[in-house]
């Protein structure tokens, strides 16, 4: 059985390949697909004002074009001193072409003269799952924490440099280890909500 995943982005692709893979592992054969494994087709531009939107239209297209039962997400960094800010525009928020280094020097910058009190922000993840025209689930998964003052640590993507989780104080998700951040992440929590209802729509499917 094949499963589509919607992302370009390498390491999002692999952190939900790993998670899904770990939760689905024994129910069912699966064969997880990512964009560079499928004919290109035109990707729609994420235009919605919510996660939810964004994730949904992403997934629609790639079952539209694939005919392949369809997972996308839609994620990115709530700051509460920037009144829920940059939100679905994390991945742009400092103009193209799409920089996580510039991303996060812009957020630090904007940040810089709010007191460690009021930098509290928070992860959000919505992952859509179309299985078949009009068969649709949406879920979602959030990860509270903080903005901190400086880049730290090699590993993760996007803004995990510069975000220590609620759950991990003291490092930020880039120090964390693999299986440290899926335990406590945005998306692996919503994956892991999602992966029993993918299992049952592909064994329904078989």
């Amino acid at each position: 059985m094949k499963v589509f995943l919607a992302s370009r982005n390498a390491k999002k692709l692999a952190e939900m390949q790993r998670i899904l893979a770990e939760h689905l592992r024994g129910a069912h054969d699966i064969e997880v697909l990512g964009l560079d494994d499928v004919p290109a087709y035109d990707e729609p531009v994420e235009d919605q004002p919510t996660f939810e939107g964004n994730a949904l239209l992403k997934a629609r297209a790639g079952l539209a074009a694939t005919g392949l039962p369809t997972i996308a997400d839609d994620s990115g960094l709530c700051v509460d001193a920037l009144n829920g800010m940059p939100g679905v525009l994390s991945a742009r928020w400092s103009g193209p072409p799409k920089s996580d280094e510039r991303n996060n020097t812009l957020l630090l910058d904007q940040l810089a003269d709010v007191p460690d009190d009021r930098r509290g922000a928070h992860f959000v993840c919505a992952v859509a799952f179309c299985a078949a025209p009009g068969d649709e689930v949406v879920v979602h998964g959030e990860m509270h924490g903080r903005v901190v003052r400086e880049v730290r640590g090699a590993g993760g993507f996007g803004y995990d440099v510069v975000f220590e989780a609620d759950d991990r104080p003291g490092v930020t998700t880039a120090e964390l280890s693999v299986a440290d951040k899926d335990a406590i992440s945005h998306r692996g929590k919503a994956l892991r909500e999602l992966a029993p209802q993918v299992a049952l729509r592909l064994a329904a499917a078989g």
